[in-house]
């Protein structure tokens, strides 16, 4: 049986003859299409010779459509309008928003984005977009679906999660060769300083103070304003930093940070936080969150295991 489809004239050229048509002129609408006039013009061309009639009359300078294209243009302009927003409709539904999360530079660095290729194996289907900074954001404002959030409970929204603590001890790497700080080995020894006064206990005063070395310098102090360059410098063995159990237990565990001595600070009044812009989120988003969950599970664990005793 014949198909009517078979019969039809070639629609490619119809792109060509709408813009000509509502433009009347082969050199905008070849500029509009990103095509050559000559292009254009064989379009044109081809469906007249199709159609069996002229769509155009072409004047010196002048170009405007005769009836039978007055009719074709009706029929065609809201026909492809139609069809490019059904088409772009298609494409967007198809494409996956990223999870966008929010973290302080120095969770990112330090406890996300080491952990980030395990999500990614587990999900490839799942982009992730993270936007690392120190300040409090809006989350729906800023078009952010989840955050973590190093606080008091008191500053977090309700519906937040404590995914864990914050314990501190000194640490450094293995090739300083010391297990703790002593009047003896002090004067020999760089203390690298968290310069932020929100976080008295990531200074060096109160512990000196602690270990009966108020009196007593260091060789130097290494002064920091951002905590993942401080921890990224003990780990080159520039100096002993006081770590942060649940950030630094996989550098502990790997080797390449060593807690020194056996003092152990527990901040209580602060702690870490997942923030979800939402309490009904889309399904990639409470999957992230998921996984998240999972994570610090096992880093309450990795931290408990570095505090036992102490």
């Amino acid at each position: 049986m014949d198909d009517p489809l078979l019969r039809l004239p070639p629609l490619d050229p119809l792109r060509g003859f709408v813009a000509t048509a509502r433009l009347l002129s082969f050199t905008q609408a070849a500029k509009a299409l990103c095509l050559t006039q000559s292009a254009i013009s064989r379009q044109i061309q081809s469906l007249e010779e199709a159609l069996g009639v002229s769509l155009f009359v072409r004047g010196t300078r002048t170009l405007s459509l005769t009836p039978e294209g007055e009719r074709l243009y009706r029929l065609a302009s809201p026909w492809l309008r139609d069809y490019g927003e059904l088409a772009a409709g298609f494409k967007a539904s198809s494409q996956r928003p990223p999870v966008t999360v929010t973290a302080s530079l120095g969770i990112t660095a330090l406890w996300l984005l080491p952990r980030l290729r395990d999500f990614q194996a587990l999900h490839p289907d799942i982009d992730v977009r993270l936007a690392s900074f120190n300040r409090v954001v809006e989350l729906r404002r800023e078009g952010i679906d989840l955050a973590l959030r190093f606080s008091p409970e008191a500053d977090v929204p309700p519906g937040s999660e404590r995914l864990f603590g914050e314990t501190v001890f000194p640490v450094a790497s293995p090739a300083l060769g010391i297990d703790a700080l002593s009047a003896d080995n002090l004067p020999t020894v760089t203390l690298m300083n968290y310069d932020d006064p929100g976080f008295p206990w990531l200074g060096w005063e109160s512990w000196l103070a602690g270990y009966g070395l108020a009196e007593r310098r260091p060789r130097a102090v290494l002064h920091f304003n951002h905590y993942d360059q401080l921890i990224q410098a003990a780990v080159a063995g520039q100096g002993v930093a006081i770590g942060r159990a649940e950030l630094v237990s996989d550098l502990i565990a790997d080797g390449r940070l060593r807690p020194l001595g056996e003092t152990r600070r527990f901040i209580r009044e602060r702690g870490y936080w997942l923030v979800s812009a939402t309490s009904q989120p889309r399904e990639d988003v409470a999957c992230f969150a998921d996984w998240v969950r999972e994570a610090a599970r096992q880093t309450r664990e990795a931290a408990a295991g570095l505090t036992e005793g102490g």
